[in-house]
């Protein structure tokens, strides 16, 4: 269907309008979505005009209003866990099972070989889905930051021209209390990741954030945390995070995750700590499938709510808030396929992100990618590469509704293989352990 040359058109694609750069398209839908021809010369893109009748001389496509996607830019994941499900499922489901299952298996089975291939997995999926960017939170307790990061810095090499790939450190905040913790933010200084942590409320959490704030400038990190993962009402890690950030006077990008207890939260208590987060410059990523799976887990006991934070509130006071995969076929989740468009589908769902649509589709796009530092990715411009989705969906109603298995992968104007790959993979790993 793509041509082979290296001119060519686009045309009559269904693009949103809050996905394309500089733009003064008007939207001609309900959703959100403009009809447009897009150019493409030697890998970028070199024109974006309203779509028109005429055919060019150059060679063509007619997208039949067929929407075009960036590629997606997935900022919080776990590829380190990911594809131990049937080796360690959990089996009640709950957060503190997940835990227990997980940390169980990295004792057991996290060597070199092991992390290397099911984290390759994971990236191997999300780039036949049309992920361009994955930042990705590893387990970084003991002796295990060195095979895991080790193992990491072989696949951003290995796969630099194809995905960015972004290292978040993960222990609980207390470990930057002890000179294991110090060497470990000088770890992530010499491989140019994040330095990041679970935050859990406990009296000593304030000197805990101070000193992880402290850890970060010194050494000119940015920071990544997990928050308030639970439904208890009194868990207020976000806020104090807000306030370590404004205390520590932090310029840094700050990345918290999760945040669902904020959804069960009195209003005043939610106003303050929404205010919080703005004056410190919070981004905020929603786990919207992962949360969905543990929270308010009991047995033989229907889910009253859905585990995801204030969204909607969020996004208003003019906060970023991102999607992301989180975990995929391990403790935490026991589903998941690393697609972007899966986390944007299951979003809108969980969070009431139609009606209207507005600009949520840069959630999965152009915002994650902004919050890590990535300006060209994301998005749909005049001299950016041509690193494309299309589906054979025209409207927002028929993209949400098929799994989009057809979709077609552009990277700098040529069509990718979207082959998966295949589970069996995997197998002399988690059935034969």
């Amino acid at each position: 269907m793509i041509p082979s040359s290296d001119r060519y058109w686009l045309k009559n694609a269904h693009v949103p309008v809050a996905l394309i750069e500089n733009s003064s398209f008007p939207a001609q839908t309900r959703e959100g979505l403009c009809l447009v021809d897009l150019e493409i010369v030697a890998g970028e893109i070199s024109q974006i005009i309203p779509a028109s009748g005429n055919n060019p001389e150059a060679t063509f496509v007619d997208l039949r209003k067929g929407i075009v996607f960036p590629g997606f830019v997935d900022m919080h994941t776990h590829l380190d866990k990911g594809h131990i499900w049937e080796r360690s499922p959990n089996l009640d489901g709950t957060f503190d099972k997940a835990l227990a299952t997980a940390k169980s298996d990295s004792q057991q089975y996290w060597q070199e070989e092991d992390v290397y291939r099911r984290m390759e997995f994971g990236i191997k999926c999300s780039y036949a889905r049309g992920t361009t960017a994955i930042r990705t939170h590893i387990d970084s307790f003991g002796e295990q930051v060195d095979i895991s990061f080790e193992v990491f810095k072989s696949l951003q090499k290995e796969w630099a021209d194809r995905v960015i790939l972004q290292a978040v450190s993960l222990v609980s905040l207390d470990y930057y209390q002890t000179p294991e913790g110090v060497a470990l933010a000088d770890k992530v200084a010499e491989v140019g990741g994040i330095l990041g942590g679970v935050a859990y409320m406990n009296p000593n959490l304030d000197s805990e954030l101070d000193t992880i704030f402290s850890l970060a400038k010194e050494r000119g990190l940015t920071l990544d945390f997990h928050a308030d993962e639970n439904g208890d009402i009194d868990s207020i890690c976000l806020q104090k995070i807000a306030i370590a950030a404004l205390r520590n006077e932090f310029a840094g990008q700050i990345i918290c995750g999760h945040c669902c207890s904020l959804a069960v939260q009195p209003q005043e208590v939610v106003a303050q700590t929404i205010s919080a987060i703005k004056k410190a410059n919070i981004g905020i990523v929603s786990l919207p499938m992962c949360n969905l799976y543990l929270q308010d887990r009991q047995a033989l006991r229907t889910p009253f709510w859905r585990g995801v934070t204030d969204v909607h509130e969020l996004k208003q006071q003019g906060i970023p808030v991102a999607f992301a995969s989180d975990n995929c076929r391990d403790p935490f989740y026991g589903f998941g396929d690393h697609d972007g468009l899966e986390v944007f589908t299951q979003a809108v769902r969980i969070a009431h992100l139609d009606t209207p649509y507005g600009d949520w589709c840069c959630s999965v796009t152009k915002t994650p990618a902004d919050l890590m530092g990535l300006p060209n990715l994301g998005r749909i411009g005049v001299g950016l590469p041509a690193d494309l989705i299309l589906f054979r969906a025209r409207y927002f109603s028929e993209l949400l509704s098929r799994s989009q298995s057809d979709r077609i992968v552009l990277r700098r104007g040529k069509p990718i293989n979207t082959t998966l790959p295949d589970y069996a993979e995997l197998d002399d790993l988690v059935f034969n352990a």
